[in-house]
């Protein structure tokens, strides 16, 4: 069975590291440029992805306002979708924000893609 992913970062390289490495492990991906670009792809008739990828500080909509529209049922996309953020901001108040926000999981850049694929894989076996 294909998995699949909606990814979103402002930054083209981290981008195309999730890409990369989520590709080869099986996943059709949906890439999105910013937080508004990602809400669209959520709400769209046919989403129905695996899980989610999202940084925080993206223009247009930050990270953590997606989690919350998801959780709140505001999205077409399953709102128990499991929720990864990525993202920067590793001080305590910014992980904690992010886990109120809704997100299953956070992890700090720089981070390494065979973890980023295990935290993923183990979103879901859960």
């Amino acid at each position: 069975m294909t998995k699949s992913a909606v990814i979103a970062d402002d930054d083209e390289t981290i981008r195309s590291i999730l890409q990369y490495k989520l590709s080869n492990a099986g996943f059709e991906l949906t890439a999105c440029h910013d937080g508004e670009e990602c809400r669209q792809a959520l709400d769209g008739p046919a989403s129905t992805p695996d899980v989610v990828v999202l940084d925080v500080m993206m223009p247009r909509l930050k990270g953590t306002q997606v989690p919350r529209a998801i959780r709140r049922g505001e999205l077409a996309v399953d709102p128990e979708v499991p929720v990864m953020m990525l993202t920067s901001r590793g001080q305590e108040d910014d992980v904690l924000e992010g886990l109120n926000a809704g997100a299953d999981e956070y992890l700090t850049k720089p981070f390494s893609p065979t973890e980023l694929l295990t935290r993923v894989d183990r979103l879901l076996e859960a």
